[in-house]
């Protein structure tokens, strides 16, 4: 008897569960990255990298999988499987051989390379299952994605403070885990034809307004969320230690773990909402409140649990919670003929623009502290809302949400 029961539910459940234990791969040397930047002597640049060079693996490993369209040669569940497989080794190493940065940061890019196999790949996958409630089923993906990113937070709070090596070599395993789960999903009905990778698109992108106003909202919301990602664990920890909080490491990690992993429920209850009232007005509303979260952030600088830990909740669950919306904002407003290029460049860019903004929090820190070194990040909210607003007000509004915007 199959336990899981049959057809797109079981399939939403694997694919889900696949990727939320994949994807803690991703922030597995950023949660370690100060334990690391210890022993190994990095400075604050070569501790971004430990998180940079994943986004960057991740911008070119799908831009490869869009060229060369790997997905229509290798049958998802295997190819989700093997790029797990590849991560989780990757991390292994680092835990087990790795002594020093550059080789770390090599590996995490091939770990960034291996993601681009997995996250995008479960889109298509839920596709194949799902045309009435795919809304819902992207929820789910996203969701997944958002709580295994915060996981390596929680392992490190729950014993991996100081002892790296258990932390990744635990998101190794639960990754493998991930990718096994993987090869039991079978295809649904209605499996979408990956089209070539159009370059020519670029040109046609620039030239459809929608496209581009969607596109700079989905840009400014990147600016923000990855630098929050990365460096809220370490401003925690500051902050915690400046209100003279007892075991400041212990709650820094289990904090970061809120903070990101609240987004799987944002991310579900905004494509809810979204479909019902509109997709400008809803990632318009939560870059508005994560915006000023940027620059709340040196207010509650120092303040005490009771204070600090719902503002972050907050904050985490509005940062992402609008993210799949713009994807699919861009499904619904670029032309059928190229909107998997479309789609395929505004992940790209979008994952460029995160290498600058966690570079830049380092050199903010350095020069007026952690209390407002998240100021400049209200600059990608603020962006992307008056883009998504703008967009609200053009005819292309029409093909929004079915007409709703």
């Amino acid at each position: 008897m199959d336990l899981l029961g049959g057809g797109k539910w079981r399939a939403l459940f694997l694919v889900g569960l696949a990727e939320l234990f994949v994807m803690t791969l991703w922030f597995s040397g950023t949660a370690v990255g100060p334990e690391l930047a210890d022993a190994w002597g990095l400075t604050p640049t070569e501790t971004a990298w430990l998180t940079n060079a994943v986004q960057l693996g991740f911008v070119v490993g799908a831009i490869l999988s869009a060229v060369f369209t790997i997905a229509d040669v290798i049958p998802p569940r295997y190819l989700v499987a093997g790029c797990a497989f590849l991560g989780a080794g990757a991390t292994a190493v680092i835990a087990g051989v790795v002594e020093s940065g550059p080789p770390a940061i090599a590996l995490r890019f091939v770990t960034g390379v291996a993601l681009a196999g997995v996250y995008p790949i479960g889109m298509k996958m839920m596709s194949s299952w799902f045309i009435r409630g795919r809304g819902l089923a992207i929820g789910v993906l996203v969701g997944a994605l958002t709580v295994g990113s915060g996981a390596p937070h929680l392992l490190r709070a729950v014993g991996g403070i100081g002892d790296p090596d258990r932390v990744l070599y635990a998101t190794a395993v639960i990754a493998t885990v991930g990718g096994l789960l993987a090869l039991l999903y079978e295809d649904g009905p209605h499996q979408p034809e990956t089209a070539p990778f159009d370059p020519g698109a670029v040109r046609r992108m620039l030239s459809d307004r929608g496209v581009v106003l969607a596109n700079l909202g989905y840009f400014g919301h990147m600016w923000e969320l990855y630098a929050v990602w990365t460096w809220v664990p370490v401003y925690l920890l500051a902050s915690l230690e400046a209100g003279g909080t007892p075991t400041p490491e212990r709650w820094a990690a289990l904090l970061a773990f809120g903070t990101i992993a609240i987004g799987g429920l944002g991310a579900w209850l905004a494509g809810s909402a979204a479909d019902r009232i509109g997709r400008s007005i809803v990632t318009s509303g939560c870059m508005v409140v994560s915006g000023a979260a940027c620059l709340a952030a040196g207010l509650v600088y120092g303040a005490s649990l009771a204070v600090i830990t719902p503002f972050v909740l907050v904050w985490g669950f509005f940062i992402v919670a609008d993210s799949a919306q713009f994807s699919a904002a861009v499904s619904e407003l670029a032309d059928d003929s190229y909107v998997g290029s479309a789609l395929t460049l505004q992940t790209a860019v979008g994952y460029l623009v995160t290498i600058a903004s966690i570079q830049l929090i380092p050199f903010v820190r350095d020069a007026v502290g952690w209390r407002w070194a998240f100021v400049p990040l209200a600059l990608g909210p603020l962006v992307g809302t008056v883009a998504m607003l703008r967009l609200r007000v053009r005819p292309e509004a029409d093909q929004l949400a079915g007409g709703r915007g």
